[in-house]
């Protein structure tokens, strides 16, 4: 970015191409690019290919390259994950019950919602106030009939990692299927199936320098876990999701994730400063709502404006690329589901930016970005009777009608 263009803080929803991802794929995008399935020279080129590429995912996870199966993004493997596991499962008399959590990814939430009208019965664990769950609460949940668990590792708004090794134990204590849905955390926070026992977790590349399109499942092999596919046709992907690879698209996730991988405790200590940094600078505008944690991941902060209308906050932030909740709800007029969820009245709600940061954020467009929302918000405050309110000493709770413990940051 540059001194004078527009400042992009929403790398939760997308993040730029890397230069190292573009040059990896740039011979499959200008040359040939074989059918990995073929048995001539060209196809077992671009097999070998594909196949470091899942080495290099399944590297990031302390997995084994069979256990990688791709998909084209994290939505495919959350309903490859989710559906798959729990029609096998059923379908074996083990179950028809699952669990996840109230704030997931609406991938998550959508595919729970699939199965209810196939007859299965979905509990969604309601959040504390700043967006965490127990692994107590989600070990209340389950019953007899559990077959899976849904979390995800990184939550896609609010940024709160729950404690995953906590929750797999009593998943596993249970004898139920974890899924864990990762597309946020691969070079954020620490992530090893090897001392970790998720049975699935869900990838994207594009939320790590990748290319959009192509995502990955990791399937645990032992004990094995076993899926019923989505798809019919090829014997790709173990019969799990057939038709050609993409063999660009695969290479670039499998660079983009090595990226992270080598990058990951450089990047770490520049979000964590970044991020300290967005937060001080918010701060000082005074009366904002932080709706998460502050030991959450290090790239993701939502903030709500009392006394500001949504829809004029956003008609105010020119130059600025960030979200209004998630990327994926963008053109749905609703409040947020997962701040709703916390306990958010629909008017803070609505009035909620999620700012997101990456490796190429400087502390210059994060100074450029608390300025202009500073700015914003101080306008709409100096003629809105709420915050007039406020200002004279009402509390947030009274005025917006809620019980929701709030912390301003």
């Amino acid at each position: 970015m540059t001194d004078t263009g527009p400042v992009y803080l929403d790398y939760a929803a997308t993040t730029p191409l890397g230069p190292e991802v573009l040059e990896a794929m740039r011979p499959w995008l200008e040359g040939l690019a074989g059918n990995p399935a073929s048995a001539h020279a060209v196809g077992r080129h671009a097999a070998a290919a594909v196949a470091q590429a899942r080495a290099r995912v399944a590297g990031a996870l302390g997995a084994s390259a069979d256990e990688i199966v791709w998909t084209s993004g994290a939505t495919e493997a959350d309903n490859l994950a989710i559906k798959g596991a729990a029609r096998h499962q059923h379908a074996r008399g083990r179950g028809d019950h699952l669990v996840t959590l109230a704030t997931e990814h609406r991938a998550v939430l959508a595919s729970c919602e699939a199965l209810e009208h196939e007859g299965f019965t979905v509990t969604r664990v309601p959040p504390e106030s700043d967006g965490s769950v127990s692994a107590g609460a989600v070990a209340a949940a389950m019953t007899a009939r559990t077959v899976l668990v849904s979390v995800s590792a990184v939550n896609n708004e609010t940024g709160v990692t729950p404690d995953l090794a906590a929750i797999a134990e009593r998943v596993k204590g249970h004898g139920a299927l974890l899924h864990v849905d990762a597309a946020q955390a691969l070079g954020r926070v620490p992530l090893d199936v090897s001392g970790l026992p998720a049975d699935l977790v869900s990838l994207s590349a594009h939320k790590c320098y990748g290319p959009q399109g192509v995502g990955a499942l990791y399937v645990r092999r032992r004990p094995r876990v076993r899926l019923m596919p989505l798809l019919h046709g090829g014997g790709q992907e173990g019969g799990l999701r057939p038709g050609t690879v993409p063999v660009a698209q695969v290479v670039g996730m499998g660079a983009a994730v090595a990226r992270c991988v080598r990058n990951a405790a450089r990047d770490g200590r520049h979000l964590e400063a970044l991020r300290g940094r967005l937060l001080a600078g918010l701060a000082e505008i005074g009366g904002v709502i932080l709706n998460g944690r502050r030991d959450g991941s290090p790239h993701i902060v939502n903030v709500s404006f009392p006394g500001v209308h949504g829809a004029a906050l956003a008609g105010l932030l020119d130059g600025l690329a960030v979200s209004a909740g998630s990327a994926c709800e963008a053109a749905v007029p609703a409040p947020s589901h997962v701040l709703r969820a916390m306990g958010r009245p629909d008017a803070l709600a609505h009035a909620s930016l999620r700012l997101s940061l990456g490796g190429p954020t400087t502390a210059g467009e994060v100074d450029r970005a608390v300025a202009v929302i500073g700015a914003a918000v101080g306008h709409l405050r100096g003629f809105s009777p709420v915050w007039q309110r406020l200002a004279a000493g009402e509390t947030i709770q009274s005025v917006y009608g809620t019980r929701t413990p709030l912390v301003s940051i």
